[in-house]
């Protein structure tokens, strides 16, 4: 969920090795909601890692460019999904066509925690 940086490397150059930070504790939940099984394309995901004091990282797919991580929002978990997104959100200037993916992202986000406590 954080920034990676990546090296200009020359044209044809190969990649022998890639080294990873190492991982969260707790457990890692990841969800993404589709129009139909046959599309990869995600409407909306969440990967959320929930440690065993309550405390998560939430991250949102499908929209924005790229994945979508506001390190405040985490902090409003006790209050639950539609707190964690209304302050996730709380910049994002939806369209018509794509608003619809806020209460996506909620629900989403909800059934996410409901498999991460159950765990």
């Amino acid at each position: 969920m954080d920034e990676i940086t990546i090296a200009r490397r020359e044209a044809g150059a190969l990649i022998t090795a890639v080294t990873l930070p190492r991982p969260l504790g707790g457990t890692h939940h990841y969800q993404k909601v589709r129009n139909r099984v046959s599309y990869a394309f995600g409407l909306v995901s969440v990967a959320a890692v929930i440690q065993k004091d309550d405390t998560t990282r939430v991250a949102f797919g499908g929209v924005a460019h790229k994945p979508w991580h506001v390190e405040a929002a985490d902090a409003s978990l006790p209050q639950g999904a539609a707190a964690v997104t209304a302050r996730a959100f709380a910049d994002a200037r939806p369209t018509d066509d794509n608003a619809s993916k806020l209460p996506l992202a909620t629900r989403t986000l909800a059934a996410t925690i409901v498999e991460g406590r159950s765990a």
